[in-house]
C-alpha cells in the first residue's frame, strides 16, 4: 500500500468509525459532528494538497526556466510553502482608508469558501470495499459544483469595489467578464458526459466509465480544458492581473492573510478542476499516469544522481 492508498482509505475508515459511535447521540449532535468532521477533513486535505501543488509548480517552472526553484527552506525546498504561510500570517493587514471595510474583509472569504466546498462532492479514489472516497455523494453533484463554483465571481467583484481603487475596480470588472464568458462553454461541454451517464452524481459519473469519457468526447474535453484555464487565470489566459496595465488586478489593495486566501482559492480551484477532469479518466489509467509522472519528477528533482541544473 502506498501513501496515496492510505490517504484515500482513511476517509472510509473514519466514516465507518463515526457511523459506529453515533448510535447513542441525538440527531442534532450527529448532524453537528458530521459537519465538523467533514470540514476538518476537507481543510486538512485542501491545505496540504495545495501546498504540495504550489511546491511542485514552482519546482517545475524552475526547471522550465533553467533555474533551481525553491531550494533554501528545508531539503529540496519542501518547507518553502510553510515559510510563505508563516510570512503572510504575520504581515500587516492594510485596509484602504476610504474603502468599504466590511466588504473588503468579506470578499476573500466569499472567494475562498466556495473553493473549499467543491471538495465535498469530488470522489478522491475508489476505496478497498469498492465505494468512492467522498464526503457527500449528492445526486446533483455536478450541478452543485457548477453552482458553487460561480460564487467566487461575486467575491472578486466585491474585492474590486471595496478597495476604492480604480485599478482594482477595472481589474475586477475584467476578471468577471472573462470568467462569465468562459463559464458558458464549460457548462455546455459537461452536458455531453451527463447525457451519456444519465446522472448528475459524481460517484456514478466515475463508476460508469468502461471507456474513459475523454476518449469518447475529446472535443468536449478540449473545450472544458480551455474554459477552465481561462477561469483559473492560468497561462496563457492570465491577463486578469496584467501587472503592467492595472498593477495586480482586483487584489491590489490586499495584503497578509486576506491576499493568501485569494492565492489559496486560485490553486484550490485549479486542483478541483483537475479532479473533475480526472473523473473523465478511469482511476486505473489515472493512477498509472500519476505514478509515472511523480516518479519522473522526483527522479530529476530529488534523486541526487540526477541533480537540478545549476542557476545561471
Amino acid at each position: 500500500m502506498n501513501a496515496w492508498d492510505y490517504i484515500t482509505q482513511l476517509f472510509g475508515w473514519l466514516r465507518g468509525l463515526f457511523d459506529g459511535t453515533i448510535t447513542t447521540l441525538p440527531s442534532w449532535a450527529v448532524v453537528l459532528l458530521d459537519g465538523i468532521i467533514g470540514i476538518i477533513l476537507i481543510l486538512s486535505f485542501f491545505t496540504t494538497t495545495v501546498m504540495i501543488f504550489i511546491w511542485l509548480e514552482r519546482r517545475l517552472v524552475g526547471r522550465f526556466q533553467i533555474r533551481l526553484g525553491p531550494n533554501r527552506a528545508g531539503r529540496f525546498g519542501l518547507l518553502q510553502p510553510v515559510a510563505d504561510t508563516i510570512k503572510v500570517l504575520i504581515k500587516e493587514d492594510i485596509v484602504p482608508a476610504r474603502g468599504d471595510k466590511w466588504v473588503h474583509w468579506l470578499a476573500p472569504v466569499v472567494v475562498f469558501v466556495p473553493a473549499l466546498m467543491l471538495f465535498a462532492v469530488i470522489p478522491i479514489a475508489p476505496t478497498y470495499d469498492g465505494a468512492n472516497a467522498i464526503l457527500a455523494d449528492l445526486n446533483i453533484g455536478i450541478l452543485y459544483i457548477i453552482a458553487i463554483g460561480t460564487l467566487g465571481i461575486i467575491g472578486i467583484f466585491m474585492a474590486g469595489w471595496a478597495s476604492n481603487n480604480k485599478y482594482s475596480l477595472l481589474g475586477a470588472m475584467r476578471a468577471v467578464a472573462q470568467m462569465i464568458s468562459y463559464e458558458i462553454p464549460m457548462v455546455l461541454s459537461i452536458i455531453g458526459v451527463l447525457l451519456m451517464v444519465g446522472s448528475l452524481q459524481m460517484g456514478r459519473i466515475v463508476a460508469e466509465q468502461s471507456i474513459p469519457f475523454i476518449l469518447l468526447q475529446p472535443l468536449g474535453f478540449l473545450i472544458y480544458f480551455i474554459g477552465a484555464s481561462a477561469e483559473l487565470n492560468r497561462c496563457p489566459m492570465d491577463l486578469l492581473e496584467a501587472e503592467s496595465e492595472i498593477v495586480a488586478g482586483y487584489h491590489t489593495e490586499y495584503s497578509g492573510i486576506k491576499f493568501s486566501l485569494f492565492y489559496l482559492a486560485e490553486y484550490g480551484n485549479a486542483l478541483a478542476v483537475s479532479a473533475i477532469i480526472a473523473g473523465a479518466v478511469h482511476f486505473a489509467a489515472l493512477a498509472l499516469v500519476r505514478d509515472q509522472a511523480l516518479h519522473c519528477f522526483l527522479r530529476h528533482n530529488v534523486d541526487p544522481e540526477h541533480p537540478a541544473p545549476a542557476a545561471r
